[in-house]
């Protein structure tokens, strides 16, 4: 029996592109014999798994889960969507909404601990689904929000079944008012970031270098229309507030009514609840988001693949 080095391990990690745990734990139960460790991630799956973790996953799933005045958001990427209709990815999905909310939103300690009814880990659960469906899927992101008191309010957009879809939201509502008279603006509010896709709450959560950054393109475009530089301060404070609009949840128009800034909704929703109302945070997943994705002609594929 060959004994197992780390130059043994490499070795075979070189040849299969399997983890280096895995390899190790191949090369034991054979032996320390290469081909036959292989051949024995071959048939464990890991190996296939392995070859397909490179590949661009873009498609997939984003889970939403609340209890009380917790929630939590997760993205499960494949390469395909035809994957997100599976079941058991979809259950994968809706599993690990639930953890994350009882976990935390740590993806690599996510990974680590034990996925429920396999006796594997959430990261060897994936594994076990990259090779039994033939596509490469990645734990991406996973968000927890909570409200001390006040309403915590989900949205799926494009869903794909229960807390599953493309696009998922939390809105988190703070008051120490009556929390029942929430419920409807809190799902109304969620459905709105859905739809704009604030960067912030407030002017304030922005930053002043994000601020400075927005101020100097804008100057730099207005000085290119020759203005004097008295106008062209009032064109950037202008165009300021325009991007306020766009990018603050607060100075936005609330697309429900489309008539009242979010800001003034809130104050009128205290007078239902009976206390101030604020923003206690929103959190909003839209599928692939960020994700650089490969361009393929289809046709050409198809072709190739007949010629």
């Amino acid at each position: 029996m060959a004994e197992v080095t780390a130059t043994l391990v490499k070795e075979l990690r070189d040849k299969t592109g399997t983890g280096m745990m895995d390899c190790k734990k191949a090369l034991i139960e054979t032996g320390g014999d290469i081909e036959a460790a292989s051949d024995w991630l071959r048939k464990k799956g890991l190996a296939t798994a392995a070859k397909k973790a490179g590949r661009v996953a873009a498609e997939g799933l984003v889970g939403v889960c609340v209890d009380g005045n917790r929630g939590a958001v997760v993205e499960v990427n494949a390469e395909t969507d035809f994957v997100a209709r599976n079941d058991t990815f979809r259950d994968f999905v809706r599993t690990m909404s639930k953890m994350v909310l009882q976990h935390g939103d740590d993806v690599e300690a996510l990974n680590a601990l034990q996925y429920p009814g396999t006796g594997r880990t959430v990261a060897e659960e994936l594994t076990h689904m990259i090779a039994t469906i033939g596509e490469n899927m990645k734990l991406r992101r996973a968000a927890v929000l909570s409200v001390e008191k006040g309403v915590l309010a989900s949205y799926v957009h494009n869903a794909q079944g229960p807390g599953l879809g493309k696009i998922a939201v939390l809105v988190g509502l703070e008051t120490a008012g009556n929390a029942g008279q929430l419920e409807r603006l809190g799902r109304e509010l969620a459905m709105h970031v859905a739809a704009t896709n604030p960067q912030a709450i407030s002017r304030d959560e922005l930053g002043p270098e994000a601020l400075e950054r927005e101020r100097s393109i804008l100057t730099d475009q207005a000085r290119a229309s020759g203005k004097p530089e008295a106008i062209i301060e009032k064109m950037v404070e202008g165009r300021l507030s325009k991007y306020y609009e766009e990018v603050c949840l607060l100075d936005q128009t609330f697309v429900i009514e489309g008539d009242s800034k979010v800001e003034k909704v809130l104050e009128a929703a205290a007078e239902d609840a009976g206390a101030p109302v604020g923003m206690g945070g929103f959190v909003r997943f839209a599928l692939g988001e960020g994700i650089e994705k490969k361009d393929e002609d289809f046709a050409a594929e198809v072709a190739k693949a007949v010629g």
